[in-house]
């Protein structure tokens, strides 16, 4: 009697996890949140949903890592900005890198951390709590970045580090929805160059 092998029941298909995230980072990015329905998710990560649940958890976990990814690619340029020896060389890197980010020739325009969860109900109140976090993660290493050059003496010592680091956290995030809108690159860097020139003077 021909004896069939069968595959053991329950063992998930194999896929790329890597790639499979870095497509459902590509919907937050494009869709949001909310926006980003799981059918959605699930046709671009090429997987079932019993998949996804198994590898990534809910979909708040999978957005939740989907961020993760973004803060260590896409917007990795924070993290090299605050390594520029000048604080307006800071300043400048962070809006250069901003732009970059948010208007890329291929894949979504704008800003994850920006516009991932500006508009959410309840069911969408994790995912906008933990981009608030990690928008207030970014003003607050910015500005401890700016309080070490008032101590360098690259700031004025009249210079408040809370607010120079709130009006360059402001100026992009606003040229991220901006980029969002369509707005061009080169007219976003005449924009940051100009917002720069009131820098304050040593």
């Amino acid at each position: 009697m021909e004896t069939r092998q069968r595959r053991p029941a329950g063992r998930p298909r194999g896929f790329d996890v890597d790639e499979a995230l870095e497509r459902a980072l590509l919907v937050f990015w494009e869709q949001g949140y909310e926006g980003a329905s799981l059918a959605t998710l699930t046709g671009a990560m090429g997987i079932s949903t019993a998949s996804m649940y198994a590898t990534f958890g809910n979909k708040e976990e999978l957005f939740r890592k989907a961020l993760e990814r973004y803060t260590e690619g896409p917007s990795a340029y924070l993290a090299r900005a605050l390594d520029e020896p000048t604080a307006l060389g800071v300043a400048t890197a962070i809006l250069a890198g901003t732009i970059r980010t948010t208007t890329r020739p291929t894949g979504p325009n704008g800003c994850l951390g920006v516009q991932g969860a500006l508009a959410t109900g309840d069911t969408g109140s994790e995912a906008r709590d933990l981009l608030v976090a990690w928008r207030d993660d970014g003003y607050t290493t910015i500005r401890a970045r700016f309080e070490r050059a008032v101590d360098d003496g690259d700031l004025p010592p009249e210079a408040d580090p809370a607010l120079v680091a709130r009006y360059v956290t402001a100026l992009g995030y606003g040229i991220a929805v901006q980029a969002a809108s369509g707005v061009g690159r080169d007219e976003l860097q005449d924009m940051a160059d100009a917002a720069l020139r009131a820098w304050p003077p040593v």
